[in-house]
């Protein structure tokens, strides 16, 4: 939806040099960034709007109702960061159970406190929209990342997305044995015709009409993630224009959605997800092959960059805060509407913001800079002894480490 932004002509026609995959990859900071803050400003226009799916909000608006495609971004990003590692190792990890420690250090650092801090929030001040008052059975489902296997009421509207990342995380080391046995296209059929099979037959047949509760759509744009990281590390493809590919696969997608609209678009995400995810895995291809310098450099400015450091912690807290700020403060006085949008953009975004920035200081730069519990102790005792004003060379975090999530 957004991957055209900011494309200058030189993009198109002059190839900048190739980075190495080792060093970090301009410009995926931002993208994550900008999309978990597409997300915020999609349910604050939830809140503003009566009526979803249904456009009721202004038509300069209608770009915020599709926040679910930000998810589909955030998920090929996924792919194609947790891919770029194997990629430079013959399309092996360094271990499962190393892979595995790696995974729940960095998604459930924050994710097990953005979960308590979204039941306080339900139970103090107001429950998600369409959910009851979270119970103890929501505390095991969603503590066990298994709420889209089975029902509870949600703490948190943004957490659906969590229990998918987690579960494809479970694939990646079978796409990577797929891709060192039988290649990229085998690898994205065993994924693919599968999926479309259950697109195909879950209207009709109930059974299958099951699985689409894991949104499997997004298997394929985790896949796709895996294949765009191929790409940018395998110089012949970087002879081909990937942004200009990028951009006439965006083409399409836009149109459908603008001219079919909102109520249609979202009862069949299913086929809109897998008609947008060529575009997106082309356009990270493109930028991990340097074949995009000016989008890189664009969505690389240090706002945006600063921006998706904290994104996931963005993306963990910020539903909770938007209800409470819409429900007890600004509806109640402004009713809905154009006015109540954008009170909202100027009260519960940067709300948001800052709260997420203080939550990931706490939750979540922590668990990135250090990756056990031994190192995240002892730098915490360094910190001490330096006292409040001490600086470390620890604090880089790098691109390319399996920095996936939004």
């Amino acid at each position: 939806m957004t991957a055209t932004a900011g494309i200058a002509t030189g993009d198109l026609e002059r190839p900048a040099p190739r980075p190495a995959l080792s060093r970090r990859i301009i410009g995926l900071d931002g993208i994550r960034g900008l999309a978990a803050l597409f997300v915020v400003v999609h349910h604050c226009f939830l809140a503003s709007f009566p009526g979803y799916p249904r456009m009721t909000g202004p038509w300069w608006a209608g770009w915020m109702i599709y926040g679910h495609l930000a998810v589909v971004v955030f998920i090929v990003l996924s792919g194609f960061s947790l891919a770029i590692g194997p990629a430079r190792h013959g399309w092996h990890l360094d271990g499962l159970g190393k892979y595995a420690h790696r995974r729940a250090w960095r998604i459930l650092s924050a994710y097990w406190p953005a979960l308590v801090f979204s039941f306080v929030m339900a139970w103090v001040f107001v429950p998600q929209p369409g959910e009851g008052t979270p119970t103890a059975r929501s505390a095991v489902v969603y503590g066990l990342l298994i709420q889209d296997v089975t029902g509870a009421p949600s703490p948190n509207g943004a957490f659906w997305s969590i229990a998918i990342e987690a579960q494809l995380y479970i694939l990646l080391p079978l796409l990577l044995l797929l891709v060192r046995r039988s290649g990229f296209a085998l690898m994205l059929l065993a994924v693919t015709v599968p999926v479309l099979v259950i697109g195909t037959f879950a209207p009709s047949v109930p059974v299958i009409d099951l699985f689409t509760r894991f949104t499997p759509q997004l298997a394929v744009g985790f896949t796709m993630g895996v294949v765009a990281a191929g790409v940018a590390k395998d110089e012949r493809w970087h002879r081909l224009p990937l942004l200009w590919l990028s951009v006439a696969a965006a083409v399409p997608a836009v149109a459908l959605i603008a001219v079919m609209g909102s109520v249609w678009t979202v009862e069949h995400y299913f086929w809109v997800d897998l008609a947008v995810l060529p575009a997106i895995a082309l356009l990270l291809a493109a930028i991990g092959a340097g074949r995009a310098p000016r989008v890189s450099r664009a969505v690389d400015v240090a706002p945006i960059r600063s921006l998706g450091g904290f994104s996931y912690s963005l993306y963990l807290i910020h539903a909770p805060i938007v209800v409470a700020v819409a429900t007890l403060v600004v509806r109640p006085r402004m009713g809905t509407g154009v006015s109540t949008l954008l009170v909202m953009l100027a009260l519960a975004v940067p709300l948001a913001l800052v709260a997420a920035r203080l939550f990931a200081a706490l939750f979540d730069l922590p668990f990135q800079r250090h990756k056990s519990w031994s190192a995240l102790l002892t730098a915490a005792r360094a910190r001490l002894r330096r006292g409040p004003g001490g600086r470390s060379h620890e604090i880089a975090i790098r691109e390319g480490e399996g920095t996936s999530v939004p």
